[in-house]
């Protein structure tokens, strides 16, 4: 959910800020064998952001991100 939020996912939009491949009936990604790098995080990680951030910093980020956002959801 969220992908059209990103410049990195827009991509994947089903034009409701959905991904176009996540299926509403078991939750789960229809393509997750052939996911796009943007969706695999440790693939991302190591391709594009390895020489920048650390990845536990990374992941802490990410976890900070993901609460905001259900902080948001709440309200």
């Amino acid at each position: 959910r969220r992908v059209n939020e990103s410049v990195e996912t827009t991509f994947l939009d089903r034009s409701d800020g959905v991904c176009r491949y996540f299926d509403e009936q078991t939750h789960l990604c229809t393509i997750y064998n052939k996911r796009p790098l943007v969706c695999r995080v440790e693939d991302y990680y190591e391709t594009r952001l390895s020489s920048v951030i650390s990845w536990d910093a990374f992941v802490d980020l990410n976890v900070e991100i993901c609460n905001e956002l259900q902080r948001s959801e709440k309200s």
